[in-house]
């Protein structure tokens, strides 16, 4: 059950909606039942049963399943009699050594450090919450897991080595180690838990079990709070559009060499094939692999730029400080936050490859420098996402007058 008409005379607890700054009150939430905004949409709570038992059991079992993807052989790949088997973090050291270390970072944050970090850190703050103490530090880790989760990209690098295996599945033969299969259930796992996730319900967790454990005539803790903070923050509306358009712009100029230099170099018998963007698009549609042309061209060209003109918009209309299509651009901006981080596939398909396909003067394929352009578009268009205001859409006049009046 979705609670839309939340009404200030309802008794419950108040909060400030995170897109649109309306000041709400939430009711007690029966199990099953979410709580939306009433002017934007935005998912402001859902109650599920047990869902810090879930999410800790799910941590666990992703943990788990992450730590078997990186003890087993993940592919093998056999062509013209050379065999080269890989294992997960065989590639980061393979990139390093060909002098593609920006590319190995890449590949070791997005899809080790930060998911590690993010289930050990659920796993030490729900141990405690669970068991009615409060974990040290809670109010403050949590805000790093919730900061951290936007540039965990688990499934994405999935869904890249799929795209990478069927690009090279007619040139040789390939296997399966049972590292892969851990890797899918890693990524299904965390992927599961972060859906189980609820921010107000989880920093509410952590307020009950401050106060429970710390006396009333204890004075609170210095960036420890004993209640849940206020999600009203202050917005400089002029701070917010510059940096905006800043990154903006920024993207626009990394997405010319990114779509003009080769992204990839294939080495066959000695010979070069460079290939840029578009042109293994196209290579993959003269070849019959429709489904696969089409995900590369949605999630690396499409996107990237939909998500470039999207944030232009948005930007154009709060600085103008315009009130037409206020539900609509929301929506965009939705859209535009959570599909941008899936241009990162095509990197991942390069680093697959480039890691893989390693056979010496017989067959081999490098990174080229688009590769580096294109992830600055990838990591700029998501800063530009994140440093636009959603609440200018709907209060930029309001936001300016408190910033003028502080």
């Amino acid at each position: 059950m979705i609670i839309k008409n939340i009404e200030s005379n309802v008794s419950g607890e108040r909060e400030v909606c995170h897109e649109c700054d309306l000041n709400v009150v939430i009711p007690s939430l029966r199990v099953n039942q979410k709580a939306v905004c009433p002017r934007c949409g935005y998912l402001l709570s859902a109650k599920r049963a047990n869902s810090l038992e879930r999410i800790l059991a799910l941590s666990i079992t992703a943990l788990i399943f992450l730590l078997a993807s990186t003890l087993f052989d993940f592919i093998s790949f056999k062509s013209s009699g050379l065999e080269n088997n890989i294992k997960m973090l065989d590639s980061v050291g393979i990139l390093i050594d060909s002098g593609y270390t920006a590319l190995a970072i890449i590949e070791l944050v997005t899809v080790f450090f930060i998911p590690a970090f993010v289930l050990l850190s659920l796993i030490y703050l729900l141990s405690f919450l669970i068991n009615g103490r409060y974990p040290r530090k809670g109010h403050r880790l949590m805000e790093i897991i919730f900061k951290l989760i936007p540039w965990n990209m688990v499934e994405i690098f999935l869904v890249g080595t799929l795209v990478s295996l069927i690009k090279i599945i007619s040139l040789a033969d390939i296997i399966l180690g049972p590292s892969f299969f851990a890797f899918i259930l890693f990524s299904v796992s965390m992927t599961a838990a972060l859906l189980h996730i609820d921010r107000r319900y989880l920093f509410q967790a952590l307020d009950s079990r401050y106060t429970e454990n710390t006396k009333a005539s204890t004075s609170v803790k210095q960036g420890e709070p004993a209640v849940n903070e206020s999600l009203v923050h202050h917005v400089d509306p002029s701070l917010s559009i510059q940096k905006t358009w800043a990154l903006i712009i920024t993207s626009i100029l990394l997405y010319i060499p990114a779509n003009t230099l080769p992204i990839m170099n294939t080495r066959l018998l000695g010979q070069d094939d460079p290939s840029t963007i578009i042109g293994g698009v196209i290579l993959l549609w003269h070849h019959g692999s429709y489904p696969i042309a089409m995900v590369i061209f949605v999630a690396s060209i499409m996107v990237p730029i939909a998500k470039i003109l999207v944030l232009i918009w948005l930007n154009y209309s709060v600085q103008t400080n315009s009130m037409k299509l206020e539900h609509q651009r929301i929506i965009l901006y939705r859209i535009a936050e959570f599909v941008g981080r899936w241009s990162m596939i095509d990197i991942f398909v390069v680093i697959i490859l480039a890691s893989l396909v390693q056979l010496g003067n017989t067959m081999s394929i490098v990174p080229g420098a688009a590769t580096f352009a294109f992830s600055g578009v990838v990591v700029v268009t998501m800063l530009a996402a994140m440093s636009f205001e959603p609440k200018l859409i709907y209060n930029y006049k309001s936001a300016y007058e408190n910033r003028s009046t502080s």
